[in-house]
C-alpha cells in the first residue's frame, strides 16, 4: 500500500488531491491501493456531488463540492482519510457495502490496536431528514456504542474506488447547529476525544500512520 503523508490543506486542495489520486491510479492502472490522512485550514463545509444546497448559507465558511455522494459535513476538528484502489483487489468489492466494509474495515482494525471496538452502522438511517451528515448512520458509517464516529462515501470510476471519510476528534455542536439548523444531539455521534481523552490528534495520527505503514 502506498501512503501519502499527513498534511492540512485548504479544501478546494485537498478535494483537488483525492480527485487528482483517483485519475493518476486509472491513467497508471496501479494495482497498488493508496492512504492518505489529511486536515483542513480553515474549516470546510463540503458538499456530497449531487446535493443541493445554497452556499452562502453557511456564515462565510468556506464550502467545496466533493465528488462523492452524502450530505454537507463540517471538516473541523477531524482526521480525514482517503482511499482509492482498483475495485478487483477488494473481494466482492463490485457490491458497494463489501467495499465499503473492507475500507473501513481497516480503520476497525486500527481502533482495536487503541483498545477501541467499533462496528459498522448496520444500514439503518437514524433520521434522513437530517442535512449534517454526521446525523446520520448507515452502514457505510462507523460506530462506538451506536454512535458515529466515522462517516464515509465512495465514488467509482473506471474500475477504481474512491473513498474518503471523516474520523471526528471532536465538534463545536454551537456551530453545527448553527450552519445546519438542527439540533446536534449526544446520542447520534461520539468522538476520539469522548472515548480516548488522553490521546493528542498528534499522537492519534501518528499511531494510524505507522499502522497504514505495517500493511
Amino acid at each position: 500500500m502506498k501512503y501519502i503523508k499527513f498534511g492540512t490543506y485548504t479544501g478546494k486542495e485537498n478535494m483537488q488531491i483525492d480527485s487528482d489520486l483517483l485519475d493518476n491510479a486509472i491513467k497508471e492502472q496501479s494495482s497498488e491501493p493508496v492512504f492518505r490522512l489529511y486536515a483542513w485550514s480553515p474549516k470546510c463545509v463540503s458538499l456530497g456531488r449531487n446535493q443541493e444546497v445554497e452556499t452562502n448559507s453557511f456564515n462565510g465558511i468556506d464550502v467545496v463540492r466533493r465528488v462523492t455522494g452524502g450530505r454537507a459535513l463540517l471538516h473541523d476538528d477531524e482526521i480525514t482519510y482517503s482511499y482509492i484502489t482498483p475495485v478487483s483487489v477488494i473481494p466482492n468489492g463490485e457490491t458497494v457495502k463489501e467495499s465499503y466494509k473492507y475500507i473501513s474495515g481497516i480503520l476497525i482494525e486500527f481502533f482495536k490496536t487503541l483498545g477501541v471496538e467499533l462496528e459498522f452502522g448496520g444500514g439503518k438511517c437514524k433520521s434522513p431528514n437530517h442535512d449534517y451528515c454526521m446525523l446520520i448512520s448507515t452502514g457505510a458509517d462507523v460506530c462506538y456504542k451506536g454512535k458515529k464516529i466515522i462517516g464515509s462515501a465512495q465514488y467509482r470510476k473506471n474500475g477504481y474506488i474512491l473513498q474518503h471519510g471523516s474520523i471526528l476528534f471532536g465538534y463545536d455542536k454551537e456551530l453545527l447547529e448553527i450552519l445546519f439548523n438542527e439540533e446536534v444531539s449526544q446520542d447520534s455521534l461520539t468522538t476520539v476525544n469522548e472515548i480516548l481523552p488522553d490521546i493528542t490528534k498528534e499522537e492519534f495520527v501518528h499511531k494510524l500512520e505507522n499502522f497504514i505503514l505495517k500493511l
